[in-house]
């Protein structure tokens, strides 16, 4: 195919090579930037989902500060860019470190270039109520730009009371967008709702009046068929994470084939969405689900949605977020209309500045993990 550009425009050698829409990670942790880089493995090792949590990323989102959150940021998103991913939907907490957090992040993803929804994880499990509301007054400090939304979060519902529930959805109204949660992981969250009188997490926030049309539920492992179809009437989004459901010993959530918009995320893993898209098929395949194939395109139409933009990629009105592939992988990746990479190297920082960085302040952190019980 053969384009025109602008007089003067750049341009990038596409020989033998495809023009293809960059890849969306719906769900992901920019925070757990640095577990590549020799995280320690607890002990003595969880038994459980919530011993994972509460042993490894409870310890390490306490652990973080400026300079760590930003070491991880930066890795994370360099290792997105370089594997053909344009845009991460990011789902932060940092409980010692809340104000001024999605200040380090933004910075980070708009100097490497990649586009990205933004959201404090408010809780109260550490610091109560007040926890929550500094988490919430956090989500609203993010101002939108051509290439950043923000959104307002929650961790999960079986961290916070109702009256932060109402409150989230009422800030995501007042901001004009919408509330990113994590939605029946484990049995835990699912446990934890029936405790307070409700039939399940989703529809006790729903009775909260907390999920705004287009918000953005995160798993759904243990949700119903018919919760699903309570998602699609609401008009909500599911995301699924194969790899960490797989390692987190979850489950797979084969309710979410009755879903009509669910997308694919990382929750935290690099995001590599071709590797994530393949665990997904994999693991499909053994739960005889037919139509997992489609999740990693719908993220498309979640990011467009935000952002105002034609849904179909490489349309008229659509982002400008594309990737170029050839046989030996990502050759080029451009957000935006902004270069990002080029030539398979990331051309918006020094990818071994990054890393180096990336190590030091990995050891930092772990070294305050171990003072975390």
């Amino acid at each position: 195919m053969v384009t025109t550009g602008e007089p003067g425009a750049r341009r990038l050698d596409c020989t033998g090579a495809d023009v293809v829409p960059g890849a969306v990670c719906a769900h992901t942790h920019l925070y757990s930037g640095l577990v590549p880089f020799g995280m320690p493995p607890p002990a003595p090792p969880p038994g459980s989902f919530l011993q994972i949590l509460e042993r490894v990323w409870w310890r390490l989102d306490r652990a973080l500060d400026a300079e760590s959150l930003r070491a991880a940021a930066r890795d994370a998103v360099a290792r997105a860019l370089l594997a053909g991913t344009t845009t991460v939907v990011d789902h932060h907490e940092s409980p010692e470190f809340i104000e001024g957090s999605l200040e380090v992040l933004a910075r980070a993803c708009e100097e490497l270039g990649i586009r990205s929804l933004l959201c404090y994880g408010a809780t109260e499990r550490n610091g109560g109520p007040a926890e929550a509301r500094r988490g919430l007054e956090e989500c609203r400090r993010i101002a939108p730009s051509p290439t950043r939304r923000p959104l307002v979060g929650l961790h999960a519902s079986f961290t916070v009371s109702d009256g932060t529930l109402r409150e989230a959805g009422r800030l995501a109204r007042e901001l004009g967008t919408v509330v990113h949660v994590h939605v029946a992981e484990d049995m835990a969250d699912v446990l934890d709702a029936r405790g307070r009188g409700a039939p399940g997490p989703l529809e006790r926030m729903l009775a909260q009046d907390a999920l705004p049309p287009g918000s953005i539920l995160a798993h759904g492992v243990h949700l119903s068929p018919e919760e699903v179809e309570l998602v699609n009437r609401a008009g909500l989004w599911l995301v699924q994470n194969p790899r960490s459901n797989e390692g987190n010993r979850v489950g797979y959530p084969r309710a979410l084939r009755f879903g009509e918009r669910v997308a694919l995320g990382t929750d935290g893993w690099v995001a590599d969405m071709a590797v994530e898209e393949a665990a997904l098929l994999r693991l499909a395949g053994d739960a005889g689900d037919e139509r997992a194939a489609g999740r990693l395109a719908a993220g498309h139409a979640l990011v467009a949605g935000a952002f105002g933009a034609a849904p179909a990629p490489l349309a008229e009105g659509a982002l400008a977020d594309v990737v170029v592939r050839d046989g030996r992988g990502v050759r080029h990746v451009v957000v935006d209309g902004r270069v990002v990479v080029e030539d398979g190297r990331l051309v918006t920082g020094d990818p071994d500045e990054i890393t180096r960085t990336a190590q030091r302040e990995a050891v930092r952190l772990w070294q305050r993990m171990e003072s975390i019980r």
